[in-house]
């Protein structure tokens, strides 16, 4: 016969709050209990956080997708919390040194995510990114005349980490 133990731990209540709120989380008076027993698992975690969509299919694109086609100068591209997938191609139009940056910024500081650099005419850099906004961030792109950068945004959680599939 097993033995049982009491578990007290925040970052295990907290983390049983995120991946069950379908069971309304953990409730005040409940203890966190371990065994010495060997039980075998069955993974609900899908069910249990509301999602039976496999994480593949949660990142597909669909009509909710922000798309961008860019040559040359700085453009914002998204500005709304949350994280998202973006994937594209980046291309060099001429053989001189061009380049470009795909960032986040808060206005105030700018961070470069990826940073092209190419001398080859017509090169093409493919990008397939997972970036995180907080509020008042933005993805900017930062291009000189001769670069060409295209892609598509999807958001894959909100700013919480709750999944979506729109």
């Amino acid at each position: 016969m097993g033995q049982e133990f009491i578990i007290k731990s925040e970052t295990l209540e907290d983390k049983i709050n995120q991946l069950l709120p379908s069971q309304g989380g953990f409730a005040a008076g409940v203890d966190l209990s371990a065994s010495t027993t060997i039980i075998p698992i069955v993974d609900l975690t899908e069910s249990a956080e509301g999602s039976n969509i496999r994480q593949d299919l949660q990142t597909a694109y669909g009509l909710n997708t922000t798309t961008f086609d860019l040559t040359g100068g700085t453009t914002t591209v998204l500005d709304t919390t949350g994280y998202y997938r973006v994937k594209g191609i980046y291309r060099a139009a001429t053989a001189t040194s061009t380049r470009g940056k795909l960032q986040v910024s808060d206005a105030t500081t700018t961070k470069d995510i990826l940073n092209f650099a190419t001398t080859v005419t017509g090169q093409i850099v493919p990008y397939d990114l997972i970036i995180y906004l907080a509020a008042s961030h933005y993805i900017q792109i930062e291009l000189q005349t001769n670069a060409n950068i295209n892609g598509a945004i999807k958001q894959i959680a909100d700013v919480n980490g709750n999944l979506t599939t729109n």
